[in-house]
């Protein structure tokens, strides 16, 4: 008779386990296996809980995923926009929280319930502004693109500062501004607070303005 999962460990302590992991080893390290060392558990055991690596990561999105306040960003007493951005702000914030989960999320198709309750929420509030049900999937889909985007960025200078903190040489390795003035005398601007919100805000314009 094949042994059944221990009670003292839920399916919640293992993917808090290998958030665990994934913050202090990396996306890499993140398996069945390792997850099961870190527990105490055999491989075996963390099988009854979740059959392959692959279905613990769809678990992790979705804790991920599940702390996004779905009903906010779905309140018709809410202005589109506004909800919009709450729920772009909430997402941008979720994926910071935690190393890695920009790979995380990114591992796979977003198709658990959380995942697809926000897609849904993000249809319906194109759909209200009178787009037709394909354009309002397409533009769902470019607003998760773009904050996606925007959080690979992100990541991608939290890395550079943990590096500068660290010790590592703080220069670029192109250091001659006048070779790329534009860029030079907008760097603060094309990187200030209030960046994310106005990309977001021209991208809505363009698609309002494609569907009418």
């Amino acid at each position: 008779m094949r042994p059944g999962p221990r009670r003292s460990i839920s399916q919640a302590d293992i993917v808090d386990a290998a958030f665990e992991i994934l913050e202090h080893k990396g996306m890499a390290a993140v398996s069945v296996r390792g997850v099961a060392a870190a527990l105490g558990l055999t491989p075996t055991a963390m099988y009854t809980y979740f059959p392959s690596k692959n279905a613990l990561l769809r678990a992790m999105v979705e804790q991920l995923l599940s702390t996004i306040d779905l009903a906010a960003a779905s309140d018709p007493g809410v202005a589109w926009r506004d909800r919009v951005h709450a729920f772009a702000a909430m997402l941008l914030e979720r994926l910071a929280e935690h190393a890695g989960a920009l790979v995380l999320v990114t591992s796979g198709p977003l198709d658990g319930p959380h995942a697809l309750g926000l897609n849904e929420s993000l249809i319906a509030g194109f759909l209200g502004e009178g787009m037709p049900h394909a354009d309002a999937a397409r533009a769902a889909l470019a607003v998760r693109a773009y904050v996606l985007g925007a959080a690979a960025i992100d990541a991608a200078e939290r890395a550079g500062d943990a590096e500068v903190g660290a010790g590592a040489p703080s220069q670029a390795l192109w250091t001659d501004a006048t070779a790329f003035p534009l860029t030079a005398a907008t760097a603060d601007v094309a990187s200030d607070d209030d960046g994310f919100a106005w990309g977001l805000d021209r991208l809505l314009d363009g698609l309002v303005r494609r569907a009418a």
